[in-house]
């Protein structure tokens, strides 16, 4: 009889009986005789006792636990969270990709250098940019080399009072830590009326200390920046450099391009826009662009192509690099998948990305407009995401972005990202991505409208929520200082009654 995974399922050592074999292992090869050291040879083997189906049952039920791009719609404003084509892990997994070593000599690994230098030569095509390197391993890390560049430029002229960085007050956290670790004072400036940059305090906070700007556009709000080619103008004009965050990148492919824009360095989310697994911590890449006069500074080394005897090497010779900001040429694996991404897309399907995660974004925006409860603040048309707020929600109910996001769980559907960006007050960010369907689109509005309603009419089954989950509502401010993050702890803390999930 089918049965459903609960959070107190056993472990598969107690799911053990004595004689019960779910393998075979292969007749032992005759006349071999292998010398293993005594001390590295096991006194005893404990493996669980099960048969196949037992095994396969016990991980499908734990495997029902989860949640991911696999389940259904994952529409985590700014994360960018859509559908990995299985074709990129058939591909990254192939073994002249997986079992390559990064200290194998150059003429060894000639098919993993053209990967990197042809994935190159398409992040330029798409970007505007003169130079990549593949090295950092994330967003945060890319942001991080990307600033450090722009420390090295300014340095590098002598101008040794440029240490002010500027962010407006809807930029990625991110963009200030990762300022503030480069050495960087970070400044930041507000938005207008319709969510964008306000031109007047760019201007009054620019000066011969700006080092840069760092910006997103479409910004964090799913705004596209109208008056971008002003704001290049200006922070220009200081003396300063233009930053790119490549979070939103998907809202804009094959339409306009960064480096187009003024922008002068631009780190892309590899594993945001070009389909590849992240969450979790991992694995990710964050490949970072410059304009022609700071390819000198990237880390080394970086990918070259010599034409004349056909071969790709590494080159170190870069005097004036930032140094290493990850272990080798980055995340490999990820790079490969990127790039089968890309291939398959080609130039028009990569423009249909971004038509249709703006177009998926904006209907899923018209049909929740106007729903009591949800305001719409700024402006109304967005590009791949939406920001909605559930202050009014708050105010008349008590319900909270929090408790929408709970119970959203309730009908199988993952919560949006919430209480970011801090300009909006109880944000409800949504990006459902290219790959949901209508269907997909009008059941979570359909089910936020549901929500709106039970706040107004019986408002704590909304912040009791959720109610048909494995784990259900949890203490937030306990989870976070004392985290059960093994089977055993918790069985720990449930036998002495400290804990009643």
């Amino acid at each position: 009889m089918y049965r459903q995974a609960k959070w107190d399922e056993p472990l598969i050592f107690e799911l053990s009986k004595p004689g019960r074999i779910g393998f075979s292992l292969p007749e032992p090869i005759e006349d071999v005789e292998v010398d293993i050291p005594e001390k590295l040879k096991r006194k005893k083997l404990e493996l669980p006792e099960l048969s196949e189906p037992e095994v396969v049952r016990h991980y499908t039920r734990l495997s029902e636990m989860n949640y991911g791009v696999d389940s259904g719609m994952y529409p985590l404003g700014s994360c960018t969270m859509k559908y990995n084509p299985k074709i990129n892990e058939e591909i990254a997994g192939h073994p002249k990709v997986a079992f390559i070593h990064p200290y194998q000599d150059e003429r060894t690994v000639q098919g993993a250098l053209q990967i990197m230098w042809e994935l190159e030569q398409w992040l330029k095509e798409i970007t505007g940019m003169d130079r990549f390197t593949l090295q950092p391993a994330a967003g945060a890390n890319g942001e991080f080399t990307g600033v450090m560049i722009i420390r090295a430029y300014h340095l590098d002229r002598g101008e040794t009072q440029r240490n002010e960085i500027i962010v407006p007050d809807s930029a990625h956290g991110t963009n200030p830590a990762s300022a503030a670790m480069a050495g960087f004072k970070v400044i930041e400036i507000p938005s207008n009326e319709q969510g964008m940059v306000d031109l007047e305090a760019l201007e009054n906070a620019v000066s011969e200390r700006t080092a840069g700007l760092m910006l997103t556009n479409p910004n964090t709000l799913g705004i596209f920046e109208e008056d971008i080619l002003e704001i290049a103008k200006i922070v220009h004009k200081a003396g300063g450099l233009l930053y790119y965050d490549g979070a939103n990148l998907n809202g804009i492919l094959g339409k306009v391009r960064p480096g187009d824009m003024g922008f002068d360095v631009i780190h892309v989310n590899l594993h945001k826009t070009f389909s590849t697994p992240h969450g979790g911590g991992g694995p990710g890449a964050g490949p970072v662009g410059v304009k022609d006069f700071l390819k000198d500074y990237l880390p080394v080394p970086v990918v070259e192509y010599d034409e004349e005897n056909n071969r790709y090497y590494l080159n170190y010779d870069l005097p004036k690099s930032i140094g290493k900001v990850k272990e080798f040429y980055g995340n490999f694996a990820v790079l490969v998948r990127a790039l089968t991404y890309l291939k398959i897309m080609g130039k028009n399907g990569l423009k249909a990305v971004s038509e249709i995660a703006v177009l998926n974004a904006n209907y899923l925006t018209q049909k929740l407009k106007g729903t009591r409860g949800y305001a719409l603040p700024h402006k109304e048309l967005r590009k791949h995401e939406v920001v909605f707020s559930a202050e009014p929600m708050k105010k008349e109910t008590g319900v909270k972005a929090l408790d929408v996001a709970k119970r959203l769980l309730d009908h199988g559907l993952h919560a949006p990202t919430i209480y970011f960006p801090l300009i909006v007050h109880e944000a409800l960010m949504i990006e459902p991505t290219e790959t949901v369907t209508k269907e997909d689109l009008d059941y979570y509005v359909e089910v936020l409208k549901k929500i709106s309603e039970e706040a107004y009419s019986n408002p704590e089954v909304v912040k009791s929520a959720p109610h048909n989950t494995a784990v259900r509502r949890v203490d937030d401010v306990l989870a976070a200082k004392r985290p059960v993050i093994t089977w055993r702890m918790y069985k720990q803390l449930k036998e002495k009654g400290e804990i009643d999930i």
